[in-house]
């Protein structure tokens, strides 16, 4: 059985008078996809933010192997997210201003790599997301598909251990959501990368390996620490291509 790569444990967080999480516990394991699902407002994109330093929660704790994250300081949970953690929200958070090559870049060129070489990289990972020769294209001259498939490569070029998906086909059609989840799912195998998704629509879930569903702030489904889900399970499975 092995340990979880990521864990949240009671975890609460209120704002103001208004509780958004009441006690929730959660384990995320390593090359897996899961997806955490509820109506809007149940407090999932709240359980996003703590799991991953954007947000620390009132109490409880969150654990990245020996480390708690609710008690770093920021210029390490900065680092992680630089390194470690990848993070993709609902509307991608592209830099207008930048070349898609250049949004994908932009964490290699913050962690020291030269420009050629981030560039390089981009290309690669602009490749695998089916967007080749896109890459001198702004933001705002993609569709939203593709914009969306920019910042998962953003997300992903790090190579990161686990990505973190806020809603991540929000704003798409089904047949963009379609395209945006296949290639997430088959890159994030490949890379043996965790995936943990937020949302609250079922052809998005369905992608998952494992679901949990949050109401009112608390994990139905969670806590059961032990057991590895085996990854391949989702509607993706088998889609992975080799790197």
């Amino acid at each position: 059985m092995s340990s979880p790569l990521l864990t949240g444990r009671d975890l609460t967080k209120g704002y103001g008078t208004t509780p958004a999480l009441r006690g929730a516990s959660i384990a995320l394991h390593a090359g897996e996809v899961l997806a955490v699902t509820g109506p809007s407002g149940s407090g999932k994109s709240t359980l996003l933010h703590c799991l991953t330093g954007i947000d620390r929660p009132d109490s409880g704790e969150v654990r990245y192997g020996a480390e708690r994250l609710d008690r770093l300081p920021e210029h390490r949970l900065s680092e992680l997210r630089r390194t470690e953690f990848g993070v993709v929200f609902q509307f991608g958070q592209l830099v207008p201003e930048l070349t898609a090559a250049d949004n994908v870049a932009l964490p290699l060129l913050l962690a020291g790599a030269s420009r050629a070489a981030a560039r390089d990289r981009a290309g690669e990972w602009l490749e695998r997301f089916g967007l080749p020769g896109r890459g001198e294209l702004r933001p705002g001259e993609l569709s939203g598909g593709q914009a969306q498939r920019v910042a998962l490569a953003r997300a992903l070029v790090t190579e990161p251990r686990a990505v973190f998906a806020d809603e991540p086909t929000g704003a798409l059609d089904s047949l963009a959501t379609e395209q945006v989840m296949t290639a997430l799912v088959r890159t994030a195998r490949a890379s043996g990368t965790a995936v943990l998704l937020v949302t609250h629509d079922a052809q998005v879930a369905a992608y998952a390996d494992r679901e949990v569903a949050l109401r009112n702030g608390v994990l139905t489904h969670e806590p059961e620490w032990a057991s590895a889900p085996t990854a391949g399970t989702g509607a993706a499975a088998g889609t992975g291509a080799g790197r």
